[in-house]
């Protein structure tokens, strides 16, 4: 197992663009890739890189929104072919989430290279924890290229039960939990968290210049509605909104940036969401939405709170019209975002973000114990 190094802040390097770290380790290697568009090395994909230095890439595999991250949200990806290499892109989502043993015929090597946003529900963590364990379980070495957390600076929110299982949520962690990617791999592998508890045979190749303290800018977008620092910083508590009756601006200028719906009962502000790439179905499309505007949130003050923002459900729900079916489908989708049904429950009685954040603490307490052994970076 990686033993856990500490780095001094600077400069921060991911690991795809420390290559004097790893590309050695894969020459003479039959080598598959999960990447998307944000697996760059510099502003060369880490395909192109690989590939113009020798290197033998057999499969690319592609998580939700596809190997070039246009697909909208939960929209099926099909199998295709990358027309500048000609290799074959396997789908990881869908009915298809985890390779099998074809998949892996003749393979030597996973990488995975993929920038996380630090939130339980962003898939691309399921992605890794199915890949990890197909490794595991084909005798395969599962290399980790390491990114920084944009949201790592914090843990908060209810850490997920075992009942509510699902692709958005797999492990027991919270909402926001804190740790890179490359951590977060060694804590499934640690904590025996994979089918049957196996174990991975897995390499971290760390980033420098990193600290969980860092403001990290993501120099692309991780996904189509996450176009910047402040959607990416408000997502982890925007994001409930997508198992409820309110829009999180899906199809417009600023996703993850306001929220609304027809039935929210203060006019003062207003948007309509279009059909657009990575969005071509969203919510209350055409339709005139009231709520709130947080496109002007400063993200210094944001980060300074440390923590999920539960004002805007709360605010959401209070000023919603029909409170019967605010949450969609008697709550099924936004209990497995949340992690079980009770924060639903609490919503429903009124109960206050104080006492809210008071029934999470246990459970924190004890992630942040398990997380602790897993930290590479200050």
């Amino acid at each position: 197992m990686l033993v856990p190094i500490m780095l001094s802040a600077g400069k921060i390097t991911p690991a795809a663009e420390r290559v004097e770290l790893y590309l050695l380790l894969l020459k003479e290697k039959h080598v598959a890739l999960v990447v998307n568009h944000s697996s760059l090395v510099g502003k060369q994909h880490l395909l192109d890189y690989l590939l113009g230095h020798g290197i033998e890439v057999k499969k690319i595999f592609a998580p939700e929104h596809g190997f070039r991250g246009k697909a909208d949200a939960g929209a099926h990806v099909e199998n295709s072919c990358d027309r500048k290499s000609g290799l074959p892109i396997v789908s990881l989502y869908g009915k298809h989430k985890k390779p099998t043993k074809n998949d892996l015929k003749d393979i030597d090597m996973i990488v995975f290279d993929i920038q996380d946003v630090g939130v339980r529900f962003y898939t691309y963590l399921s992605t890794l924890h199915y890949v990890m364990e197909a490794g595991a379980e084909q005798h395969i070495l599962v290399m980790v290229l390491d990114r920084p957390n944009p949201n790592g600076y914090y843990v908060d929110g209810p850490v997920l039960k075992k009942k509510y299982r699902s692709f958005v949520g797999l492990d027991p962690v919270p909402v926001v939990y804190g740790m890179t990617i490359g951590e977060y791999a060694l804590m499934l592998n640690g904590e025996g968290w994979l089918k049957h508890s196996m174990k991975a045979d897995l390499k971290i190749i760390p980033l420098s210049g990193y600290t969980h303290q860092n403001r990290y800018i993501l120099p692309v977008k991780p996904s189509p509605n996450l176009p910047n620092e402040r959607a990416v910083m408000l997502y982890p508590s925007l994001a409930f909104f997508e198992g409820t009756a309110i829009s999180a601006g899906r199809g417009t200028d600023t996703p993850f940036q306001l929220y609304g719906a027809p039935k929210y009962t203060l006019k003062e502000f207003s948007f309509v969401p279009h059909s657009k790439p990575g969005a071509r179905y969203p919510k209350y499309k055409a339709k005139r939405c009231y709520g709130v505007d947080l496109s002007h949130v400063t993200m210094r003050n944001y980060r300074k709170k440390g923590k999920l923002d539960l004002s805007y459900l709360m605010d959401a729900y209070r000023h919603y019209a029909d409170k019967k079916h605010f949450f969609l489908n008697g709550g099924k989708f936004f209990d497995k975002l949340a992690g079980s049904n009770t924060l639903r429950h609490q919503i429903i009685r009124g109960i206050s973000e104080a006492d809210i954040r008071k029934s999470w603490e246990k459970d924190l307490v004890k992630f942040r114990k398990i997380r602790r052994k897993y930290l590479l970076y200050p």
